[in-house]
């Protein structure tokens, strides 16, 4: 079930952008097929499509029609091979959920500050939670705050094709999406850490998490992950785990229910991957 909760919930996401952004999109049968303005994406079924000759005969069609000349394929059932076609197989990542009311795990410097602050009994100094300090976090609303989001995730991932970042390159500046909210968490005042979540009437899907790197392993993206989870406490939260995150999920709730294989075209050349 949480495959198909975190397929779902992906695909009402990326629906949701491209009517907000006017791309067009294919909703054909196994997959979802978006023309985004940088890399078109498909996002194939959650359970294994039986005639796959078929299903790939439908993408080329697709590929050929929109003259695709970079594209992102997320196989959640890792059942399709596309390396005959000129793809890479980039990336395997964890497709985790989190249950509503689902406890979460310190981290070990939490739990040592926890034990340092259970020891101090004769009115000395405590070590504390410094993760936390000087982190202030809130929904995203003012065209500023936006504004701050959309940096923080260009430049924290970083999504290089949008370097520099833009305004409106990677999220509609004017144009509301149906379902999405964002969140910013500062340190000292300066924007840190942001997410994206999409709420789809079954579960609320995180995306764009990020960090800018000099803010990182001070709470922020923590901070943002909570505050998401909290405007939505009552929905299963879904997720695609990058390596540099999946820690942090995990120690939020998260809990792994597939690997989903994602592939890019066109594939590396030989001498990058030296």
């Amino acid at each position: 079930m949480g495959v198909e909760l975190a397929v779902g919930n992906a695909a009402s996401h990326w629906t949701a952008m491209a009517r907000a952004r006017g791309w067009a999109w294919v909703d054909g049968p196994g997959f979802l097929a978006v023309r985004a303005d940088s890399a078109h994406r498909v996002l194939l079924a959650a359970r294994p499509v039986a005639d796959q000759a078929a299903l790939r005969s439908e993408l080329l069609a697709v590929f050929r029609a929109w003259e695709s000349r970079q594209l992102c394929i997320e196989d959640p059932t890792r059942s399709l091979d596309f390396t005959d076609l000129g793809f890479e197989a980039a990336l395997t990542m964890p497709m985790m959920v989190r249950e509503p009311g689902a406890s979460e795990t310190p981290s070990l410097r939490r739990r040592a500050a926890a034990v340092v602050d259970a020891q101090v009994s004769d009115g000395g100094a405590s070590a504390g939670a410094p993760a936390a300090d000087g982190v202030s976090v809130g929904e995203a609303v003012r065209e500023e705050d936006l504004a701050a989001v959309e940096r923080v995730v260009v430049e924290g991932f970083p999504i290089l094709p949008r370097l520099p970042w833009r305004r409106g390159e990677q999220f509609p500046a004017h144009a509301a999406v149906p379902g999405q909210r964002s969140w910013l968490a500062r340190v000292d005042g300066r924007p840190a850490a942001a997410c994206v979540t999409h709420d789809d009437g079954a579960a609320v899907g995180f995306y764009w998490v990020a960090t800018l790197p000099e803010f990182r392993s001070r709470g922020a993206g923590r901070a943002v992950m909570r505050a998401g989870l909290a405007a939505h406490a009552d929905r299963p939260a879904t997720l695609t785990a990058t390596l540099l995150g999946e820690p942090l999920y995990r120690r939020l709730g998260f809990t792994e229910r597939g690997l989903a294989r994602w592939w890019q075209f066109p594939a590396t050349p030989e001498e990058l991957r030296r």
